[in-house]
Order: structure tokens, then C-alpha cells, then sequence
């Protein structure tokens, strides 16, 4: 990555965490005011024309941010889905729509269970293995440990098919490929949530005291945070490589993927687990708001599929 994408993606990342400091739930139309939901739908169609690098700086700083809001259901997948459709003219208004916040969409893979932001979504894209299907279909909520995502059960109601939509290209390539985004995007959101909770546990322990000295000092609690450290050293090495193969398309993408989904959303649970042991008492308490960022490591690591799902998947190729 060239210095001036670089300096592009740090002031896309501090642009972001200021706004995600603001609120911790944000709205719909926010996201769409700050060109979120646009980025990669073209710019003639009134978006951002960028890639899927700069839409994962964005998923790392919602992680970051135990961000509250539609962007991953409605923006990351959706964007991902309908820019795989064969060109239409119906595929550039549903971009367009994407674009100005004016369509929320959802995506449901098979069998349409813990399908994110399909809650109040416009339209829900369901995507087949011929296809992507618009029909009449009943939303349940699915509540889940982790209230920073808005989860649902997606059930077809058994009538005609409103829409078929057909993909770009052989529909089994297209899907992984949408997978392996949605993976990443997860892998880019335990990520950030995992820098949150080194820098918090790093900045209490310099604070917190105990017989006269601060914590940080005790030979425990610096491997702790060193391990913490080497744990997100290695999760940032896999998921740049992950979104790099994802942006660019490249053949080895749905590897790149698995293995950044698969340790990075393991690192996250453990380093969010440190984070509260290292804080003592108050790091079980609501007030710390620890418990969030646990609770979402432990949703992002199901999110999509399992590490013991992608990790048996990278096996098969040793086989």
C-alpha cells in the first residue's frame, strides 16, 4: 500500500472514531451523512467509488467503538451483493438507493438465521445458489447476548418470488466471494475491539494502585498485556493480508480470509477476557463497559462461521 492510501486510511480512521465517540448508537441516516453507506458503490451512481480497504477501516473503527448501528447488514453486505449482480439498471438504482441512505438493505444467506440488520430493513436480499431472491418473508428478532447487533430469524412466506436477481458471473464464485467479505468485515471488527481493550487495560493499570505502586509495575500483569499485545500483532498481520486479498480479488482470497476470521475473532474473546481480569472488581461491573466488548468478541466469533468451521476448511488443503 502506497504512503498517500496510507494517509488517506489514517484520516478516514480518525474522522471515524471521532464521530463512533459521539454516540455509541448511531442512526441509519448518520451513516449515510458521512458517505458510509456509499463507498464502494460508484461515483456516478453518488457514491464514494473506493474499495473494500476503506470500507474495512470503517469496520475496525465500529469494533473499535462497540458501535451500535446497521452498517455491516446493510452497507458492507449489501454493497457486496448487489455490486456482484449482472449490470441492470435495477442493480444501479438499488446502488444508488444504498448510496443515499435511502433503502436499507439486508442480506440472508442459507438458512437465513442470525441474519444482521434484517430488522427494519427496506428489502432483504436472500441469497440462493442460482441467485439472489426478493420475496415475501417474516422477520423475527433473535435476541442475542451482545446488544450491539441486531439480529434475525428471515422465513419465506411461501408465495411467489417478487425479484430474482442473477450474479455477475458463476453464482458460486460470487458467493464466496461475498462470504469471504463478510468474514473479513467480522475479522476487522474483533480487531479494533481488541486494540479498545489493550489501550483501556494499559491505561488502568498505569492508574490503578496497589501496596503503593501502580499495577502495571507487577511482572503479571505486563506479560499479561504482552501477550495481549503479541495476540493483536498477529491478528493485524492476517487481516491486512485478508482485506488486501479481498479488495484485490485474488485467487487465494477464501484462505487469506478463513485464517484472519479464525484467529482474529479468537484473539478478540481472549484479549477481552484479560482486559476484565486485569481490571479486578470493577472490570465485572456494568460501569466498566468491558462486558460489551466481551460480549460482541464472543458474537463476532460465530458471526459467519465458527474458527473450528474455518479452520477444518484450511486443513482440507494439507489433506
Amino acid at each position: 500500500m502506497t504512503g498517500q492510501f496510507e494517509e488517506f486510511h489514517a484520516e478516514l480512521r480518525s474522522v471515524a472514531g471521532d464521530l463512533l465517540a459521539k454516540d455509541r448508537a448511531v442512526e441509519w441516516s448518520v451513516l449515510a451523512d458521512a458517505g458510509w453507506t456509499g463507498l464502494e458503490v460508484p461515483e456516478h451512481l453518488g457514491g464514494a467509488g473506493a474499495t473494500f480497504s476503506e470500507v474495512a477501516v470503517i469496520c475496525e473503527e465500529m469494533g473499535r467503538a462497540a458501535s451500535a448501528n446497521s452498517f455491516l447488514g446493510s452497507a458492507v453486505l449489501a454493497a457486496g451483493v448487489v455490486n456482484a449482480l449482472a449490470p441492470s439498471d435495477t442493480r444501479d438504482t438499488l446502488l444508488t438507493e444504498i448510496a443515499a441512505g435511502s433503502t436499507r438493505v439486508a442480506v440472508a444467506f442459507e438458512p437465513f438465521e442470525f441474519v444482521p440488520d434484517a430488522e427494519g430493513a427496506d428489502r432483504i436480499l436472500i441469497v440462493t445458489d442460482d441467485g439472489v431472491v426478493e420475496t415475501d418473508v417474516t422477520v423475527t428478532p433473535q435476541p442475542v447476548l451482545d446488544e450491539t447487533r441486531r439480529l434475525a430469524i428471515v422465513t419465506a412466506k411461501g408465495g411467489s418470488v417478487a425479484c430474482v436477481h442473477h450474479f455477475d458471473g458463476y453464482p458460486q464464485a460470487q458467493i464466496r466471494r461475498v462470504r469471504d467479505r463478510a468474514a473479513t468485515a467480522v475479522a476487522c471488527d474483533s480487531l479494533g475491539l481488541s486494540e479498545a481493550m489493550l489501550a483501556a487495560t494499559v491505561a488502568y493499570a498505569k492508574v490503578r494502585r496497589q501496596f503503593d505502586r501502580p499495577i502495571g509495575s507487577f511482572q503479571a500483569v505486563k506479560h499479561a498485556c504482552a501477550d495481549m499485545y503479541v495476540a493483536i500483532s498477529v491478528s493485524r498481520q492476517l487481516v491486512n493480508a485478508a482485506v488486501r486479498a479481498v479488495a484485490e480479488d485474488q485467487p487465494d482470497a477464501g484462505v487469506k480470509a478463513a485464517m484472519a476470521k479464525s484467529y482474529a475473532c479468537s484473539a478478540a474473546v481472549d484479549v477481552a477476557g484479560k482486559a476484565m481480569q486485569l481490571h479486578g472488581g470493577i472490570g465485572y461491573t456494568w460501569e466498566s463497559g468491558i462486558h460489551v466488548y466481551l460480549k460482541r468478541a464472543a458474537l463476532n466469533r460465530s458471526l459467519f462461521g465458527s474458527p473450528t468451521t474455518y479452520r477444518k476448511e484450511l486443513a482440507q488443503r494439507y489433506l
